[in-house]
């Protein structure tokens, strides 16, 4: 694979890396919460979506689901599930919060990756369902191979410059929110924040499923 190909393709998810999303909304929700460490959780998830998506579609099996209407409509439904669910359990949290100004919770960021709460999950398992991050793998990627070759490696090659852009994106943002986590952890704005992160997740929620 040329190098030219891989530039073209990370100037074309630029943007899609750059919009606002579940991942960058779970970042700063996640930084604010636990520190740094939760939101590189979340990169880490997200970024394991990438290679799973990637993976799928060099072997066919995302094209499978695509392709028929029913599976697509069962995957995007769960997928707007889960985000409406995550949405609603952050509500339900600011709700119950009762920390004490500048105090830091450690215990989620010492959770076991596989608890549904813990931030590598909720990263994951954000870009996995979502339909249209798999459409970049089935749409847009392909234009980028060369035709009559195997595509599994140069499809995890542009899932590796995939992730190496989401990466530095999300980082950014890690870096911004830790730098402001001492506000961001005072028990007003980390109420205020869960109620927005809520409200943002709900929305992308039912977005997805109407679209």
């Amino acid at each position: 694979m040329h190098g030219v190909a891989v530039l073209g393709f990370l100037l074309a998810v630029a943007p899609i890396t750059a919009t606002p999303g579940a991942s960058l909304t779970l970042v700063v929700s996640r930084v604010a919460s636990g520190g740094r460490r939760q939101g590189w959780w979340v990169i880490l998830g997200t970024v394991t979506g990438l290679y799973v998506h990637a993976t799928l579609a060099a072997v066919g099996l995302a094209a499978l689901v695509l392709r028929s209407s029913q599976a697509f409509w069962v995957v995007k439904l769960v997928g707007a599930g889960y985000l409406v669910g995550l949405g609603l359990w952050m509500l339900w949290s600011a709700s119950r919060r009762r920390t004490e100004a500048g105090r830091r919770p450690t215990v989620s960021a010492r959770r076991l990756p596989w608890r549904v709460d813990h931030p590598y999950l909720q990263g994951l398992l954000g870009n996995v369902l979502n339909p249209k991050a798999a459409a970049v793998y089935l749409t847009l990627a392909p234009q980028f191979l060369e035709p009559g070759r195997p595509v599994l490696v140069p499809m995890l090659l542009l899932a590796t410059a995939h992730v190496a852009l989401a990466t530095c994106w999300l980082a950014g943002w890690t870096v911004v929110s830790g730098a402001a986590a001492r506000l961001l952890r005072t028990a007003s704005v980390r109420r205020m924040l869960d109620r927005l992160t809520g409200v943002i997740l709900v929305g992308l929620g039912v977005r997805a499923a109407a679209t």
